[in-house]
C-alpha cells in the first residue's frame, strides 16, 4: 500500500440495497451529446449496455470537479441529476468548515448518498446511490510540499448486483513539481487493490504528462476506448486540454464515454462531467 499516511475505516454492514425510483429525466439541453439519462440498472431495458453477457453488471458513473461549489448550484445538482449516475467521483467538494454537513446537502442535491472522502481526503468525495452497497473505504493524504495544498485521494470498496470494485477518486497537484511523486502514491495504492478498479480524476495535466502516464499505466483510459480522446475537459468557457479522465481494470468494459457539454454545465463550473458507462465483471 502507499506509503502515505491512510485514514482507513474498517468493512462494516452496509444498509441492504434498495432499488432507487426511476423517474423520467427533465429534458436535456439542446446540443448536448450526453447519454440517455437513464440509471444503469435499468439501461438494457431502455437503450443501454445489452443484457446478453449475463456476467456484466452495468454502473454509470460521472467524475466531476465542480469547482468548490462557486458556480450555479442548481445548475450543477441539475446536471448530475440528468445524468442520473450510479456512483460521482466528485473533486474540490467541502473540505473545511461543516466539511460533513456540506458533503451531505451536495450529495442530497443530486439524489446520492455519502461514501468516502471530503477532509480525510482533502476535498475528493465519492458518492453513490442506494444501488451501490459501500463496504469499506479509506482516505489517503500526499505529504505537504510547503506553501502548496495539501492533496490525497478518497477510496471506497462496493458491491452492485454481482460484481464487486474498487471506487477511487483524487486531485493532483497545479505544481509539475509535485504530481510525479504524488501519481506514484496514488499508483501504489491502486494497484494493492484486489479488486477492478475505477478510478477518477482531476490530473491537472494532460496525457502527455509524467504524472498521467504514472496513473494510467495498466488501466484503461475510458476516453481512448471509446475513442473520444480529443473531447476537452478543461476549461468551461476555453475547452483545450484533457485533464479529467476516468480509468478502469482491463477486465472492465467501456460501452459509453461523454464530457457533457450543455448551456447547464457551462454555468455549474468551470469543468465539464466526464459521464461513463461501464459494464463490471461478475463474481
Amino acid at each position: 500500500m502507499s506509503t502515505g499516511p491512510t485514514d482507513r475505516r474498517p468493512d462494516a454492514p452496509a444498509p441492504a440495497e434498495a432499488a432507487p425510483a426511476v423517474t423520467a429525466p427533465a429534458d436535456a439541453d439542446a446540443g448536448s451529446n450526453a447519454p440517455p439519462a437513464t440509471p444503469a440498472s435499468a439501461a438494457a431495458g431502455a437503450g443501454g449496455p445489452a443484457p446478453a453477457d449475463a456476467a456484466r453488471v452495468p454502473l454509470r458513473v460521472v467524475s466531476y470537479n465542480i469547482h468548490s461549489q462557486r458556480d450555479d448550484a442548481a445548475a450543477l445538482a441539475s446536471v448530475v441529476r440528468e445524468a442520473a449516475p450510479d456512483v460521482v467521483i466528485v473533486q474540490e467538494a467541502p473540505r473545511r468548515f461543516r466539511w460533513r454537513q456540506k458533503s451531505a446537502l451536495l450529495a442530497d442535491s443530486f439524489g446520492l448518498v455519502v461514501a468516502a472522502g471530503g477532509l480525510p481526503s482533502l476535498g475528493n468525495l465519492l458518492l453513490t446511490s442506494l444501488r451501490v452497497r459501500v463496504t469499506g473505504t479509506h482516505c489517503q493524504r500526499f505529504p505537504l510540499t510547503p506553501g502548496r495544498h495539501l492533496r490525497g485521494a478518497a477510496y471506497a470498496r462496493c458491491q452492485v448486483g454481482g460484481a464487486r470494485f474498487l471506487l477511487a477518486g483524487s486531485h493532483l497537484a497545479t505544481d509539475p513539481v509535485e504530481r510525479p511523486g504524488q501519481a506514484a502514491l496514488l499508483k501504489r495504492e491502486l494497484a494493492a487493490s484486489d479488486l477492478p478498479v475505477v478510478f477518477g480524476a482531476d490530473l491537472n495535466e494532460g496525457p502527455d504528462g509524467a504524472a498521467w502516464g504514472t496513473v494510467a499505466a495498466g488501466l484503461t483510459d475510458a476516453a481512448i476506448a471509446a475513442d473520444a480522446a480529443d473531447r476537452h475537459t478543461y476549461s468551461c468557457t476555453n475547452p483545450r486540454r484533457r485533464i479529467d479522465a476516468l480509468f478502469v481494470d482491463p477486465r472492465v468494459e467501456v460501452v459509453g464515454y461523454d464530457v457533457v457539454d450543455t448551456p447547464t454545465t457551462r454555468r455549474a463550473s468551470d469543468h465539464f462531467p466526464v459521464l461513463v458507462d461501464l459494464l463490471l465483471p461478475a463474481g
